[in-house]
């Protein structure tokens, strides 16, 4: 099955946690992963299974002054916080609506800080609405991994990321081979 793991990453938080559900996935599966900007449309046309995250900002997806505004948090706080290289460039909220129509199958998921959907949001529904939008066959629900308030993924997520994948990965190939 090939798969294409999309993310957009500030701190690194959500990079890390895309590279820990491709080493889920990546047992017998071609699977890349790639920065939402690096994204062509051919890459999405010929993934079996499209897995998108990005990080939670003020209740959903990042825009361009909620970028804006974690690259100067990095400026100002930098023995805290590292800004991934290309954070200030396209988004997911600029990308999703760019996907054309595909039957891949796909997944959602995010980071956000650890306290109650009801008071961080999660920008993985807003992925999910927009990946069903755009034909593509959702496999499994919206996952969210943590963060603490210092930015730092809490103890255990890199674990849970790759957990998550090795079960989407079983659930999309029961899917693909219509078990």
């Amino acid at each position: 099955m090939r798969v294409l793991v999309v993310y957009e990453s500030m701190f690194g938080n959500t990079h890390v946690v895309a590279d820990g559900i491709a080493k889920g996935l990546g047992p017998g599966n071609e699977v890349s992963v790639t920065e939402v900007g690096h994204v062509t449309p051919e890459m999405v046309e010929k993934a079996d299974l499209v897995v998108v995250g990005g990080p939670t900002h003020i209740h959903g997806l990042s825009k361009p002054s909620t970028r804006t505004m974690a690259a100067d948090t990095a400026v100002k706080h930098p023995e805290s916080v590292t800004i991934e290289p290309d954070a200030t460039g396209t988004g997911l909220r600029e990308w999703l609506p760019t996907l054309g129509r595909s039957g891949a199958m796909a997944a959602a998921f995010d980071t956000r800080i650890d306290a109650p959907a009801a008071f961080t949001g999660r920008a993985s529904k807003r992925i999910d609405r927009q990946l069903r939008r755009h034909a593509l066959r959702v496999v499994v629900k919206p996952e969210s991994f943590l963060v603490d308030k210092e930015n730092h993924l809490e103890p255990g997520e890199v674990e849970r990321a790759r957990e998550w994948g090795a079960e989407l990965g079983r659930v999309a190939m029961d899917a693909l081979t219509g078990r």
